[in-house]
C-alpha cells in the first residue's frame, strides 16, 4: 500500500513537502517583490539611459545590473539569493514591457 502511495497516489515525506512549500513560497515572494522593483527603476532618475544599458546589456547580465543599481533591494533584512531572484524578475519584466 505504501508502496502504491508514494509512487502513484500523490504521498510525500515530510521533507519534501516542506521543501515544496519553501520553494513556493519563494516564487510567492519574488512574484510579489518583482512588481516594485520595476517600480523603483522606473521612478528613479535617468529612466532612459538606465532602461538602454539594461536592454544593452547580455541577458544573462540583466539581473546584476539591477542589482548593482538597487532597484531589487527592499527594506528589512537581506537575502542575497531572494536578492537575486527579485533582480531578474525584474529585469525580465522590463525587458518584456
Amino acid at each position: 500500500m505504501a508502496i502504491v502511495g508514494f509512487n502513484w497516489g500523490g504521498w510525500v515525506t515530510g521533507g519534501k513537502a516542506e521543501a515544496q512549500a519553501s520553494e513556493r513560497a519563494e516564487t510567492a515572494v519574488v512574484s510579489a517583490l518583482a512588481p516594485i522593483c520595476v517600480d523603483k527603476f522606473q521612478h528613479a532618475g535617468d529612466v532612459a539611459a538606465n532602461s538602454a544599458a539594461l536592454k544593452k546589456a547580455d541577458s544573462w547580465s540583466q539581473g546584476d545590473f539591477i542589482e548593482k543599481g538597487g532597484w531589487a533591494t527592499m527594506p528589512g533584512p537581506k537575502n542575497p539569493d531572494q536578492v537575486s531572484a527579485v533582480a531578474k524578475a525584474c529585469a525580465a519584466l522590463l525587458t518584456n514591457a
